[in-house]
């Protein structure tokens, strides 16, 4: 995907960040969640390069300053994300409709804030999650991108899923889904 409206190096970023935090894992299971979060931002900052390393870093040390209740239900779940989403809007000086990664994140914390208020169950709570990350990533296809090395291609970059809505929204997936198993 990146290939196509990007500079091919995606996956590769992405992959490098994965294999850092894997190393990881080990130490990380014993932290609390805010110092887990700010460690994680931090090793990808580190570790990933093109803009989703500083992007996705961002994020998790934003969550990592917002996690201060050891208490995760979903309304700390929600604020803590929503940080997080929101520091990559600033970061970014991007927003939901820019063919970017946050056409994926917006859509997922309306969804959480939204299941808060209504105090949904997490059976609920994943499915919306699921669907509001899948719907975001495929609203990616026909915009015309403002941000990032695709919008230099101006309507060549129609038609194609951004790689950073698509990530985030295979995460999101896979997170819905291992969660729904515990």
């Amino acid at each position: 995907m990146d290939r196509a409206i990007g500079d091919g190096d995606h996956v590769t970023n992405l992959l490098r960040g994965l294999e850092a935090l894997t190393k990881q894992n080990d130490e990380l299971i014993q932290l609390d969640w805010s110092a887990a979060f700010m460690k994680m931002g931090m090793t990808l900052m580190s570790t990933m390069g093109g803009a989703s390393g500083s992007l996705l870093g961002s994020m998790f040390v934003s969550m990592g300053k917002a996690a201060k209740d050891p208490d995760m239900d979903l309304t700390a779940v929600s604020t803590i994300y929503s940080a997080g989403v929101e520091s990559i809007k600033a970061r970014g000086k991007a927003d939901i409709g820019e063919k970017t990664m946050l056409d994926t994140l917006i859509p997922v914390m309306q969804s959480l804030q939204s299941d808060a208020e209504q105090n949904a169950d997490k059976a609920t709570v994943l499915s919306n999650m699921k669907t509001a990350a899948t719907q975001g990533m495929q609203s990616t296809k026909d915009m015309l991108a403002t941000k990032g090395r695709a919008s230099f291609l101006g309507e060549r970059a129609r038609g194609h899923i951004d790689a950073g809505a698509r990530t985030s929204q295979l995460i999101l997936c896979v997170i819905a889904d291992e969660l729904s198993k515990n």
